[in-house]
């Protein structure tokens, strides 16, 4: 298996490591905002008879717009470091 000029596998790993802990994270603040600002838990067990359909929806919408989001800007983010960070090729 060849590696990539990109900085092979260890800037995938790199790249998913920081995907995963950023995610990690703000799920925790998102969670956090809500019950800050409804006043319940997030819905996320949904056999809960309390939990409302629009309001499974909402954070369901909510989570991943805002998660997608960030897990594209992590990407790009690193992807512009390892492009920086990586010796220029010789020309000859």
């Amino acid at each position: 298996m060849s590696k990539k000029k990109d900085g092979g596998s260890g800037g995938h790993l790199g790249i998913t490591l920081a995907t995963t802990g950023g995610v990690f994270v703000l799920r925790k603040v998102l969670a956090a905002a809500w019950t800050k600002i409804t006043g319940k838990e997030p819905p996320t067990d949904l056999t809960d008879p309390r939990v409302t359909l629009v309001e499974a929806l909402v954070w369901a919408v909510t989570t991943a717009v805002i998660i997608e989001m960030a897990r594209f800007g992590i990407v790009r983010a690193a992807r512009r470091k390892e492009v920086t960070a990586a010796p220029e090729p010789e020309s000859h």
